[in-house]
């Protein structure tokens, strides 16, 4: 079985060696080839080394190929997983600081600066998805790449490739809410539904009991449950009760948008941005990979995020290679498992993985009191898309008219104006 990963030189790559190597007794990797472009030379072979150590460590007999050729990569894999990030965390830090000028949040996947993001990463992922289609047609592609709903739903709308998007932040919640009620994870059943980083626990049993409202009651009196990318700002009491579902981290972005904004610039004047964190954080972390010791996945990856991640991944792909029905919280198309939502659009929600994908759990209609905010992120979400595919400046300015973290009409011509400029070298399709 041959994996290629779109993207080799991410820090995140040992996470997902350490991930195969531990489901080594399901899954036989017979060769792993990680691609990057020319300008992430470094940090690819870096990433390459450790890799090839931890795999002999192992005692595997699993070869680890680093390459530039995209297509080499890709021919004949059986899985291409995607996690590369167009522009790089320069490109983020401009994604995070131009909606800050206007009193608008400035987050990587959600509002205006994953609106950018999907501009820079769609036309990307879709030529990857020509040569899939090409050099490797029967591949799954797993794409954690983000705005993951969002690059899910233009593979899906505009290819024939078998894709599916993957976050971390469900598997995180499982956990975490594990964690809360002082239960094993494999002991709590959650179901979920809604959108990538506007997703909701719709609900939470252990053991076969309905623990919502004790979850709720544990999470008002302080208990956490967050990311560690996202400011962890308390929720209200009277709101939680109300809802009655459990919110993703995320949502605080939505549902606590003036805390969250003051948050984020006082953070980006201090200390900067999350972006500009988290090279921080990996310039470090490479300086670590490089210790020609080293053949494990460091303690210090925990700092750059993406807990659970290898596990969320391998364990997707060893339900596919085994045809084991285990559950898996993905991005698919609806094709009517939110009832309130188009057919073609991508929703995350809680579904059983066989050989043959992932097959959605019936959700049927929300709740009036989620629905509104997951249909107005969804008409974002699908104007951005299209306006990433065509170049169309009166789609794109569409979309931000209709991202519930811009004020108005001329908030969203500034921001879209900023946003292209910044982003010319990146954005093509905008000025042909």
């Amino acid at each position: 079985m041959k994996i290629a990963v779109i993207g080799g030189g991410s820090s995140y790559t040992p996470e997902l060696i350490e991930g195969f190597i531990l489901r080594a007794d399901k899954i036989n990797v017979d060769e792993i080839v990680l691609v990057d472009i020319e300008a992430g030379r470094e940090k690819l072979e870096i990433v390459g080394a450790l890799a090839k150590r931890m795999i002999e460590k192992s005692g595997l007999p699993i070869k680890v190929e680093l390459t530039f050729d995209r297509i080499k990569a890709i021919t004949n894999a059986d899985f291409v997983l995607t996690q590369f990030r167009v522009g790089g965390l320069d490109a983020r830090a401009m994604d995070e600081r131009i909606p800050l000028k206007y009193d608008v949040i400035g987050q990587e996947t959600t509002g205006p600066g994953g609106f950018a993001k999907a501009l820079r990463t769609i036309p990307v992922i879709l030529d990857i998805c020509k040569e899939i289609e090409e050099y490797s047609n029967d591949a799954w592609l797993i794409n954690f790449t983000n705005p993951a709903g969002m690059v899910t739903e233009a593979v899906h709308k505009y290819t024939s490739v078998k894709a599916i998007g993957l976050c971390n932040v469900p598997i995180n919640m499982k956990q975490m809410s594990a964690n809360i009620l002082e239960v094993d994870r494999d002991n709590v059943n959650m179901s979920f539904a809604g959108l990538n980083h506007l997703v909701y626990a719709t609900n939470v049993h252990v053991n076969g009991k309905d623990e919502m409202d004790t979850l709720l009651d544990r999470i008002i009196e302080g208990k956490n449950m967050n990311m560690r990318n996202i400011h962890d700002a308390p929720w209200e009491e009277e709101f939680l009760k109300a809802l009655r579902v459990l919110p993703c981290p995320y949502h605080r972005y939505y549902y606590m948008m003036d805390e969250m904004l003051i948050e984020e610039k006082e953070a980006a004047e201090q200390r900067g941005t999350r972006a500009e964190q988290v090279k921080e954080i990996e310039k470090g972390l490479f300086e670590t990979y490089k210790n020609p010791a080293l053949n494990v996945k460091p303690k210090e990856l925990e700092e750059r995020g993406g807990s659970l991640y290898s596990e969320a991944a391998v364990s997707l792909i060893t339900s596919i290679i085994t045809n084991d029905h285990a559950i898996h919280t993905v991005n698919v198309p609806n094709n009517g498992t939110i009832s309130q939502l188009p057919d073609d659009v991508a929703v995350e929600v809680t579904c059983v993985v066989n050989s043959e994908g992932p097959k959605p759990l019936q959700v049927g209609k929300l709740p009036t009191s989620v629905i509104g905010l997951i249909q107005q992120v969804k008409a974002f979400e699908e104007l951005t898309i299209e306006a990433a595919v065509t170049g169309n400046k009166h789609k794109a300015l569409l979309a931000l008219v209709n991202n519930p973290f811009v004020p108005s009409s001329k908030v969203a011509k500034h921001l879209l104006h900023d946003i292209l400029e910044a982003n010319k070298d990146y954005l093509p399709q905008f000025t042909k």
